[in-house]
C-alpha cells in the first residue's frame, strides 16, 4: 500500500492509513466519500454499505458535497442501486436518460447531469457502492477508473468494519440479555409474597418478550390453574383449571417439553380460537416451569407485538426466563407452606389453651390474643350473648373492659348490629369506598371506619346446636390483612372457641365454683400422692405451723422517710432600712445573738442624738430654774427632761434593732445572703434563715393499717439515700393525728427525733430515704412478733376486711 499505481494522483498510503485508523463502518465510509469528492471536484458522493448478506439492503453511511439522502436504508433492488446490485459492475447513467423515480432515494434540488456507481467488491461479494452525482458534466471513464482504485481499498476496510460491528453488536446483545436476566432474577427474588410475585412475573415476561399477553399456570391439585395474566387473552379466562389432555398448557405439563406454534392454522389454535372473534391467537409459545426437575407450572406467551410469529429465539428466551421464575415461585410457595404450618401450630396451641381450662376469662383472652402470632390484625374482640343482648367481654390489648369507654361502646354497638346476621361479614374500605352492596351497611361502616381509623372489619358468629353464644371480630387498617389461610384458621378457631365458651359458661354457673375449684384441685393432687409422701408432708406442715406460732421474728413498720429541720428561725427586721453590711455567708455557723447584718442607721443615729440634746437642754433649764428658786419652771423642765430621756432610750433601741441578730444557735441556710447588700427591707420581710442542725426530725409515712402497732418512745432507724452506708438512730416522738394523701394512699406521719451533731451535721432538710420503727411491746419484746404474724398479717387483714364487707362480721 505504500506505492501508487500509474496515473493515480492520490497518495494511497495516506488514504489507507486513514482507513486503518478507524474501526467502524461509518468513519471508513466517510473517509472514502471524502477521498472521492477530492478526486472529482464539483461532484457529490454517497457511500453505501450492505451489512447483512442474508437480508441485503443499501445503508447510506456517508455523503460528501451538495447531496442529501432521503432515506437511510434503500431496498436492495430499487432504482439505479438495484441495477448495480444485479450487475455488480461500474455504471455511468446520463441524467437525460434517467427518470426521477430511479433515484428517488436522493433528495436533490438541482438537475443531475450524470449519475455514476462503482461497486465495492471483495471476492465477488458486494459490500457496498460509491454513488457519484455530477450536476455540471458527465463523469468520464478515466474518473471511474480512479474511483475504482479507491473502491478496492474501501472494500477491505468495509468488510473488516462490518465484521467488527457485527461482533460488537453480538457482544452487546449478549450483555443486554445477561443484564435482562440479572434484572429479572433480582426482581423475581425481591419478594417472597406469592400475591405480589405473580403479577410481577407475568408483567416482566410480557415486557421482555414484547407480546400481547402472558398466562401463568400453576400446578393445583391434579391439574393446572390459570393463576395470573398480564395483557389480553380472550380465549381463556383467569381462574380456569386445565386437567391432563385439556389444552396446550396441560399438554406442556404432561410432556414437560416446550411448545412453539407459529401458524394460526394449527389445529390447537383453531380449537382455542373457536368462540373468539376479536383478539384471536395467531402464534403461541409455551414452556414448563421446572424447579430441580419438578413441575411448578406453565407459562404461555400469546402473539408477538410486531405481528410476526414466534421463532426458536423466542422459545429459547422464554425457556431461559422460566428458569429464574421457577426458582422464585418455588421459594414463594415454600414460604406459603411454611406459613400454613405456622398457622396450624398456632391454631393447635390456641386450641390447647382454650380447652385446657374452664376459666371463662382465660378462654376469651386466649381467643383474642393467640392468633396475633400469625394473623396481622390490629384488634380482636369477642362479645357474648347475655339475656338476648351482645356484650363485649374481651379485647386484645385490654386487661379490663370499661363499658363506658366511647371506643368500647362504639364496638359493642356495631357487634350488636352485626350479630343480627347469622353469616360471616367481611367489610373493607378502599379508596374511600366501602365494599358492600347494601347502602345501610356502607353508611354504618363508613362512619365506623372514620371514627376508629380501621379499614377492614371481619366478624364471625359463634353458635352451636343450642343456639348463639356470641360473635368474634377482627379489625385492621390494612384492607387485605386476611388471606384464605387466615380465614380458614379463624373458622376452625371459632368452632373450638364456641365449645370452650359454652363449657366455661356452664361451669361458672356451679355455686361457689370460684372458691371451691382451687381447693378441690389441690385436694385431688394431695390424695393422688403416695401414703408415705402424704405423711411426710403432714409432718412438715405441722412443724411449719408450730414454727409460725412459736418462733419470733423481728417486726418493724417501715415507710418513706423525709428529713425536716428540728428548729428553724427566720431573721426579720423590726425596723425599715437598707442593708448596709452582711457579716455571714451561707453555711456559716452562728450562735444566739450573733450579728448577721447591719441596716443603714443614719436616721436612727440622728434621732438618738437629737433626743439626747433635747434631754440635756431640759436638764440645764431645770437646774437654772432650781437655782433661781423657780419651782414651777423647774417642774416643767423636769417633765421635759424625763420625756426626752424616754425618747433617747427609744431611739437607742431603734438604733440597736438595725443590727440583725440570730435568735438561735445554728447554721445560715439562705443562699447568697451576702448579695443582699443594698436591698430595702420593710418590717416583716425575711432577710435570712438559720437552721438548728444539732437535731433533726424525720417524718416516716406509715400506712393506716400499721398505725396501731406504733407507740411514742419506740426505737427507730433511718437510712438516707445520700448516706447508704450510715444508719441514723432515733426515737419515735409523735404520730400525726391526721392522715394525708400520698400517691393515692392515705398515710400517717411518724416523727422521729434523730441526733444530728455527732460527728457532724450530716442530715439536711429535704433528704429522703427509708425509716423503720419497732412495733410496741406486747407479750413479746418490743420489735418482735411470731413468725406467722410477721409473714401473714397483711394477708389476714385483707381477708378479714373482705369477710366483713361480705357478711358484716
Amino acid at each position: 500500500m505504500a506505492t501508487q499505481r500509474p496515473g493515480f494522483a492520490v497518495p494511497l498510503a495516506e488514504f489507507a492509513a486513514g482507513l486503518l485508523s478507524e474501526r467502524e463502518v461509518t468513519p471508513r465510509a466517510r473517509l472514502t466519500a471524502h477521498q472521492v469528492a477530492e478526486m472529482l471536484p464539483g461532484a457529490a458522493v454517497v457511500v453505501y454499505a450492505v451489512e447483512d448478506q442474508d437480508a441485503p439492503a443499501w445503508s447510506a453511511k456517508a455523503a460528501e458535497g451538495e447531496i442529501q439522502v432521503a432515506v437511510s436504508v434503500v431496498e436492495f433492488d430499487a432504482g439505479t442501486l438495484g441495477i448495480i446490485a444485479g450487475s455488480k459492475q461500474a455504471r455511468i447513467f446520463p441524467g437525460a436518460e434517467l427518470t426521477r423515480e430511479q433515484y428517488s432515494h436522493l433528495n436533490l434540488r438541482r438537475t443531475v447531469a450524470s449519475l455514476a456507481y462503482v461497486p465495492i467488491l471483495l471476492e465477488e461479494m458486494l459490500l457496498g457502492a460509491i454513488e457519484i452525482i455530477h450536476y455540471d458534466r458527465p463523469v468520464t471513464e478515466a474518473e471511474m477508473a480512479q474511483v475504482a482504485e479507491v473502491a478496492e481499498y474501501a472494500a477491505l476496510a468495509l468488510a473488516t468494519g462490518i465484521a467488527y460491528e457485527s461482533e460488537r453488536n453480538t457482544h452487546l446483545e449478549s450483555i443486554t440479555r445477561i443484564a435482562q436476566m440479572y434484572d429479572l432474577e433480582k426482581v423475581f427474588n425481591g419478594t417472597l409474597e406469592m400475591d405480589d410475585l405473580l403479577p410481577v412475573v407475568c408483567s416482566k415476561f410480557r415486557e421482555v418478550m414484547n407480546v400481547q399477553a402472558v398466562n401463568l399456570w400453576l400446578v393445583s391439585g391434579d391439574g393446572l390453574l390459570l393463576i395470573n395474566r398480564a395483557g389480553m387473552d380472550p380465549t381463556v379466562e383467569a381462574g380456569t383449571t386445565a386437567k391432563s389432555g385439556e389444552g396446550i398448557a396441560a399438554a406442556v405439563s404432561d410432556s414437560g417439553e416446550a411448545v412453539l406454534i407459529d401458524s394460526a392454522a394449527d389445529e390447537r389454535l383453531t380449537q382455542r380460537n373457536a368462540d373468539v372473534e376479536e383478539g384471536q391467537i395467531f402464534s403461541l409459545v409455551a414452556a414448563p416451569l421446572l424447579e430441580k426437575g419438578k413441575l411448578v407450572g406453565v407459562v404461555e406467551a400469546i402473539n408477538r407485538g410486531d405481528g410476526e410469529p414466534f421463532d426458536e429465539d423466542d422459545l429459547f428466551l422464554l425457556t431461559s426466563i422460566n428458569e429464574t421464575a421457577a426458582s422464585a415461585l418455588k421459594n414463594a410457595s415454600l414460604l406459603q407452606a411454611e406459613r400454613k404450618v405456622e398457622i396450624l401450630e398456632t391454631l393447635v396451641q390456641v386450641s390447647k389453651e382454650i380447652t385446657s381450662t374452664l376459666n371463662l376469662e382465660r378462654v376469651l383472652q386466649a381467643v383474642v390474643t393467640g392468633p396475633s402470632a400469625v394473623i396481622p390484625y390490629e384488634r380482636a374482640s369477642i362479645a357474648l350473648e347475655e339475656r338476648g343482648k351482645i356484650h363485649v367481654k374481651a379485647i386484645s390489648g385490654m386487661t379490663e373492659i370499661n363499658p363506658s369507654d366511647p371506643d368500647v361502646k362504639r364496638l359493642n354497638d356495631l357487634l350488636q348490629w352485626a350479630s343480627l346476621s347469622a353469616q360471616e361479614m367481611f367489610i373493607v374500605q378502599k379508596d374511600g369506598e366501602v365494599d358492600d352492596p347494601r347502602p345501610e351497611t356502607r353508611e354504618k361502616f363508613k362512619r365506623y371506619f372514620e371514627e376508629s381509623g380501621v379499614r377492614a372489619f371481619y366478624t364471625l358468629p359463634l353458635a352451636d346446636d343450642q343456639g348463639r353464644v356470641g360473635i368474634l371480630a377482627f379489625e385492621s387498617s390494612d384492607p387485605d390483612f386476611l388471606s384464605e389461610a387466615h380465614l380458614e384458621m379463624i373458622k376452625v378457631l371459632a368452632g373450638q372457641a364456641t365449645v370452650a365458651v359454652r363449657n366455661a359458661s356452664l361451669y361458672r354457673e356451679v355455686p361457689f365454683i370460684g372458691i371451691l375449684e382451687p381447693i378441690l384441685h389441690k385436694k385431688q393432687q394431695f390424695l393422688s400422692m403416695e401414703k408415705r409422701r402424704r405423711r411426710a408432708m403432714l409432718v412438715i406442715a405441722g412443724v411449719t405451723l408450730l414454727g409460725l406460732i412459736v418462733v419470733p421474728l423481728p417486726m418493724r413498720v417501715d415507710g418513706v422517710a423525709t428529713v425536716a429541720p428540728a428548729h428553724m428561725a427566720k431573721i426579720q427586721p423590726e425596723v425599715e432600712g437598707v442593708v448596709a453590711r452582711v457579716h455571714v455567708r451561707e453555711g456559716d455557723p452562728v450562735t444566739r445573738g450573733t450579728v448577721l447584718a447591719d441596716l443603714e442607721d443614719w436616721d436612727y443615729r440622728g434621732a438618738k442624738a437629737a433626743a439626747e440634746a433635747k434631754r440635756g437642754e431640759a436638764v440645764a433649764l431645770m437646774n437654772r430654774a432650781l437655782a433661781s428658786n423657780d419651782g414651777t419652771e423647774a417642774g416643767i423642765q423636769r417633765v421635759q427632761a424625763d420625756y426626752w430621756t424616754a425618747e433617747a432610750k427609744r431611739a437607742w433601741e431603734r438604733l440597736d434593732r438595725t443590727h440583725l441578730r440570730s435568735p438561735i444557735d445554728g447554721v445560715v441556710a439562705t443562699p447568697r445572703v451576702e448579695n443582699l447588700v443594698g436591698r430595702h427591707l420593710e418590717y416583716g420581710d425575711t432577710f435570712a434563715e438559720v437552721v438548728d442542725t444539732r437535731t433533726a426530725t424525720v417524718d416516716v409515712a406509715i400506712a393506716d393499717s400499721d398505725v396501731a402497732l406504733l407507740e411514742a418512745g419506740e426505737d427507730a432507724v433511718v437510712k438516707l439515700d445520700a448516706f447508704p452506708t450510715h444508719t441514723f438512730k432515733g426515737k419515735l416522738t409523735v404520730i400525726s393525728p391526721l392522715s394525708q394523701v400520698e400517691e393515692e394512699h392515705r398515710v400517717f406521719f411518724a416523727r422521729i427525733a434523730v441526733p444530728n451533731g455527732d460527728p457532724e451535721a450530716l442530715m439536711r432538710s429535704g433528704m429522703q430515704g427509708r425509716g423503720k420503727i419497732d412495733v410496741r411491746a406486747s407479750w413479746y419484746p418490743a420489735g418482735w412478733r411470731p413468725a406467722g404474724y410477721v409473714l401473714f398479717r397483711s394477708t389476714a387483714m385483707w381477708f378479714r376486711s373482705k369477710l366483713w364487707a361480705w357478711f358484716g362480721w
